[in-house]
């Protein structure tokens, strides 16, 4: 509310109050079937009266803007058509309308309904919680168990960070390492890896890819010691890196002391029947961070990922970066954590994969 109340005015401050009430009601800020405040709170905002308001409110249900239901208060009944001399009405903040596309990784609606409603009935007033900075124990550990199982990787919860996307854990990523920091990425590659790492003061060393993944040469070559790389259908190349290449990439990282950013985001997609193995489970000497996320595999406005560490790391990333608050809200994590635990989601993923090969 924003009504003032002109005390010099020759008008009375009902008749004030009422027109500026008709205004918001004809211009669509308390569009049909909406309440108004209640008497009390215009009274205190504006300093008048509650009897001025409440005359001013009678006024507005004599003339038909609205309707004053016992114990309840006054609802808004104005239609621009009902009036002869409205103007037509308009969205004061029209929507942009878009058309849905369906995409590879669709969820089936009804089975996340299904699931948030679960949620809302088990976890109850825990939904109001403020999210532990890593993610909930809950999601982090079903996280584990969903990887043991389906890409063989084992991992404690201490070494999982969930995030808000993939940008928001590359952003995490930049800060881990030193100011100025030279890391090198796939040429081409998805653009906001990029964009993230130079917006956090690092410089990037974009190193070509062949049809077998990145350019031996330009490894040797490069002076970085972080390797930012997407074996599995590589965005846009669409290459994946086969074992000897992996096997490279690792040897790379170990020759140098160095770190592998393994960025795996659409390999449970794929079509052959046996998973992409990640570098992350195939040397545990090598410092890999992992990383992937649910926006491809459930739905693109679900903007949760998640972060993997390496032993090696989770000491120094508490200490330099454990102060961070979690970016996703706690019922979307518990959700997820359900998906998971029920075995929904590897449903989902399952039949995504049948459907690809057909």
């Amino acid at each position: 509310m924003n009504y003032r109340i002109d005390s010099a005015s020759s008008m009375p401050a009902y008749l004030q109050l009422y027109k500026q009430l008709v205004q918001d009601i004809t211009s669509g800020i308390y569009p049909y079937d909406t309440k108004l405040p209640s008497k009390r709170t215009i009274s205190q905002e504006t300093g008048v009266s509650v009897l001025t308001v409440a005359h001013a409110i009678t006024l507005l249900n004599e003339e038909g803007y609205v309707q004053c239901r016992e114990r309840s208060g006054a609802f808004v009944i104005y239609r621009g058509e009902d009036f002869l001399e409205a103007m037509t009405k308009q969205e004061l903040f029209p929507l942009e309308k878009e058309t849905l596309t369906s995409e590879v990784g669709d969820f089936p609606f009804s089975v996340l309904a299904k699931t948030m409603r679960r949620v809302l009935l088990d976890y109850g007033e825990r939904i109001l919680i403020k999210s532990p900075n890593q993610g909930c124990p809950e999601l982090r550990n079903e996280i584990c168990l969903y990887l043991a199982r389906s890409r063989g990787i084992t991992v404690s919860p201490a070494q999982i960070i969930v995030g808000a996307g993939v940008e928001y854990l590359y952003a995490l990523i930049a800060q881990l390492l030193e100011p100025g920091h030279l890391i090198a990425i796939e040429n081409p590659s998805y653009q906001k890896i990029r964009e993230v790492y130079t917006a956090m003061g690092l410089s990037c060393d974009s190193l070509t890819m062949t049809p077998e993944g990145l350019s031996s040469k330009d490894l040797e070559a490069t002076k970085a010691t972080v390797l930012h790389i997407t074996p599995f259908h590589s965005f846009p190349s669409g290459v994946t890196a086969g074992i000897s290449k992996k096997l490279e990439y690792l040897r790379w990282a170990k020759k140098r002391n160095g770190i592998l950013i393994e960025d795996n985001y659409d390999s449970e997609l794929t079509i052959s029947k046996k998973i992409e193995e990640p570098l992350f489970s195939m040397d545990k000497d090598a410092k890999v961070i992992y990383l992937n996320t649910f926006s491809r595999t459930l739905s693109p406005s679900m903007r949760a990922g998640y972060m993997i560490l390496p032993p090696q790391l989770v000491e120094s990333f508490q200490e330099k970066l454990g102060f961070y608050s979690c970016t996703v809200p706690i019922f979307e994590q518990y959700v997820l954590a359900e998906l998971l635990k029920s075995g929904d989601f590897e449903r989902h993923i399952n039949r995504i994969r049948r459907r690809k090969r057909k």
